[in-house]
């Protein structure tokens, strides 16, 4: 599954080698506006990791991704892992995918009204 969202850049995490096969990640949080802002953390895997070098704190940006999970002794975890990230304005004035992917918006969740304020 893909999904974009578009947030503001909030911390950026070092490159991170895990294992003993050289396996590198790197993380880093965006801030969702909203009536409840949102500090959603990605990661980048690999060839990856270098993607939000040329971004800066503070910065919109519009960021690519999928939806990751797996077991493990019975836990499960899930992953938002980044694949393309680009700012904000650019995201508005690309072009659009191709036919064969598409990239449903994480702002499909209907509105809180006066009586359902819960930010959940």
């Amino acid at each position: 599954m893909s999904f974009e969202v578009v947030g503001k850049l909030h911390k950026i995490f070092d490159t991170e080698t895990k294992g003993s096969n050289g396996f590198q990640a790197r993380e880093f949080v965006i801030e969702v506006s909203g009536m409840y802002p949102q500090f959603v953390k990605f990661q980048l895997t690999q060839d990856r990791c270098a993607l939000v070098d040329n971004y800066k704190v503070e910065q919109n940006i519009k960021v690519y991704f999928d939806l990751r999970g797996r077991e493990w002794n019975e836990k499960f975890f899930t992953n938002l892992n980044a694949w393309k990230i680009e700012t904000a304005d650019a995201a508005q004035t690309s072009t659009p995918p191709p036919a064969n992917e598409s990239f449903p918006t994480t702002n499909d969740a209907p509105a809180a009204t006066a009586a359902d304020d819960l930010p959940f």
